[in-house]
C-alpha cells in the first residue's frame, strides 16, 4: 500500500489530535498540515514544534509536518480550496465545524465524529445486564461521540427495565428526558432522585456530549429500527437481547458504521479495536468506515513489470 500523500486535518480543542495525527501521518508515509483550535494554539505550537524536531532527527524531510500557528478562521476556507496541495482533509469538532468544511472542501472529506448512539433494549434482554451497559454507555465518559444518547425500551420490558435503569442513572446525575409513556412509568415509580423532562421532538437526534439521555418506549423491533434509521448519524447503535433472531435483524439492518450486540457503544474507538491510535471514527461509507487508522489512510496503486509487451 502506499500514502494517500497530504492528510489536512481541521480541529477543535484537545490538542492530543495534534500528537495523534501527527504521528499516523508519519507511519503511514504521508505528510500532515494540522489546523488546531484558538483555545489550544499555544499548546498545538509546541507539541507542532517537538514533533518537527524529532522527525528532522530521524531523517524525515522537512515539511512533513505542519502547523497553521495563525487562528484567523478565514484561513479554513483558504485551506479548503487547497486542492492541488491536500489530497484528504479531516475535520474534527462540533456539527457546525464538520458540515462547514463538508460544504466547501475542494479536496475529499472525511466525515465522522458526531455521534447520535442509540441503545436498543429488546423485550428479550437481560434486565440487569441492559443496566450495566446502557449505564457504561451514557456514563463511563459523557462527552464523546461514543456515548449513549438516546434509550430504546420495548414495552414488554419497560417497566421492570426502566425504574432499574433510573436508579443508576439517578445516582450518577444523570437528566432523562422522556417520551410520554417512559415518564409516566418513572414517575409512578419509586425510584428516589430522579431527574425528568418530557421531551422534545429535537431531543431526539440529538448529540448531547452531557449527562442527558432521551428515553422512548417502542411496541417492537420495527419500530425501534425504524427511530433509528430515521435519526441515527451512523456512528455506533447497540441492542441488548438474548434473542438471536432479533440480534442478527439489528446487525442486518441497523446501517452504522459499528453495530453492537449486548456491548457498550463507547467501545468505538481505534485501540479497543486493535487498530491503535486513530484518526477519526468515520460515519460514511466511502474512504474508511469506523475507527479510521494506519491502513485507512493508504490507499493501493497497481504496478506492471514489463518485458516488452504490447496490447493488440
Amino acid at each position: 500500500r502506499v500514502p494517500l500523500g497530504v492528510i489536512g486535518a481541521i480541529y477543535e480543542s484537545r490538542p492530543n489530535v495534534t500528537v495523534d495525527i501527527a504521528s499516523l501521518c508519519l507511519k503511514s508515509g504521508n505528510a500532515c498540515i494540522l489546523r488546531g483550535g484558538k483555545e489550544v494554539i499555544r499548546s498545538n505550537t509546541v507539541l507542532a514544534r517537538v514533533l518537527r524536531e524529532a522527525a528532522a532527527a530521524a531523517g524525515v524531510p522537512e515539511g512533513a509536518i505542519q502547523l497553521i500557528e495563525n487562528t484567523d478562521r478565514a484561513l479554513v476556507g483558504e485551506m479548503l480550496k487547497m486542492r492541488d496541495f491536500i489530497d484528504l482533509v479531516v475535520p474534527r469538532g462540533s456539527a457546525e465545524l464538520i458540515n462547514f468544511v463538508a460544504e466547501n472542501a475542494r479536496m475529499p472529506v472525511l466525515i465522522g465524529g458526531t455521534g447520535v448512539c442509540h441503545t436498543y433494549v429488546d423485550r428479550a434482554a437481560d434486565i440487569d445486564m441492559g443496566v450495566r451497559v446502557a449505564h457504561n454507555a451514557k456514563c463511563r465518559r459523557y462527552s464523546i461521540c461514543n456515548a449513549l444518547d438516546t434509550l430504546l425500551v420495548h414495552a414488554d420490558i419497560a417497566e421492570a427495565f426502566l425504574p432499574a435503569i433510573a436508579q443508576a442513572w439517578a445516582e450518577a446525575g444523570v437528566e432523562m428526558r422522556c417520551d410520554q409513556r417512559s415518564l409516566g412509568i418513572l414517575q409512578a415509580s419509586e425510584v428516589a432522585g430522579l431527574s425528568l423532562k418530557p421531551a422534545q421532538a429535537d431531543d431526539f437526534g440529538k448529540e448531547f456530549l452531557a449527562p442527558i439521555a432521551s428515553v422512548r418506549v417502542v411496541d417492537s423491533l420495527d419500530e425501534a429500527l425504524d427511530h433509528i434509521y430515521e435519526h441515527s448519524t451512523g456512528h455506533s447503535d447497540a441492542i441488548i437481547t438474548e434473542d438471536y433472531s432479533a440480534a442478527m435483524r439489528f446487525l442486518d439492518e441497523v446501517d452504522t458504521a459499528v453495530v453492537y450486540v449486548n456491548a457498550s457503544t463507547q467501545f468505538t474507538d481505534g485501540a479497543q479495536f486493535g487498530l491503535g491510535a486513530e484518526i477519526i471514527d468515520s460515519t460514511q461509507k466511502t474512504i474508511a468506515r469506523g475507527p479510521v487508522a494506519l491502513r485507512e489512510i493508504t490507499t493501493y496503486k497497481w504496478i506492471v513489470l514489463g518485458n516488452g509487451q504490447t496490447r493488440p
